[in-house]
């Protein structure tokens, strides 16, 4: 019997949208536009760091936000209404990540003319949104103590893209058998040169450093 063909549908997919993502990233350098992407599983506190930090830089950058999610529009407007930047909802129709296509799809609906850096808040998901390039120029996620500090072991794409790990609800650490240098030494594992910063988003603790590192990278980035 003759071997069965296989066709690997999934790596042309990812080689169009890798394709896809280095034209908008070279596109957006032309305007002189930072993307970053935010990752992290649902209820992980993305949208209030968000505004945390926003709230601290938007004097410095001028910022744009595009919030993901299958439905609603909760978190755009949640943005808007704490930071008074511009702030659009993207509907990914029952799909659990982002694409460069989908992105630039929104990024179409920013007034990138007026913008210096977006930040695309993902699909909440520690799976999905590893897998797919977005153009974004730095990649960062969110991990709560209450996820537990083996998460790096279990998901380790999603760890090793990210350059920036931060870990939120530092609050409830007393709660949760929850490891802080063991957390640190799996990132390490998956990913030798991610920064690694302990905040708590509901008091603003911490917030400062992961401020502090997008104005960096964004500075590091123009030159």
């Amino acid at each position: 019997m003759d071997d069965v063909k296989v066709i690997e549908i999934k790596k042309s997919i990812f080689e169009d949208n890798d394709r896809d993502a280095d034209n908008l990233r070279a596109d957006l350098k032309r305007r002189g536009v930072f993307l970053l992407n935010l990752m992290s599983s649902p209820g992980s506190g993305k949208t209030t760091t968000l505004i945390q930090t926003i709230n601290r830089i938007k004097d410095q950058v001028r910022v744009a936000v595009m919030e993901a999610d299958i439905d609603s529009n909760v978190d755009a407007v949640k943005i808007r209404e704490a930071t008074g930047i511009p702030s659009i909802q993207l509907h990914t129709g029952g799909m659990c990540h982002l694409d460069a296509e989908m992105t630039r799809q929104g990024l179409d609906n920013v007034p990138l003319e007026d913008t210096d850096l977006v930040i695309l808040e993902n699909v909440g998901n520690l799976v999905c949104p590893a897998e797919f390039d977005t153009g974004a120029v730095k990649n960062a996620m969110i991990l709560s103590v209450p996820e537990g500090h083996d998460k790096p072991l279990k998901y380790p794409l999603m760890f090793s893209i990210c350059d920036v790990v931060v870990i939120n609800k530092m609050d409830v650490l007393p709660y949760f058998d929850f490891d802080l240098e063991k957390c640190r030494e799996y990132v390490r594992l998956r990913n030798p040169k991610a920064q690694v910063i302990p905040i708590c988003a509901k008091t603003g603790e911490g917030v400062d450093a992961f401020a502090q590192w997008l104005l960096q990278e964004i500075n590091n980035w123009k030159n």
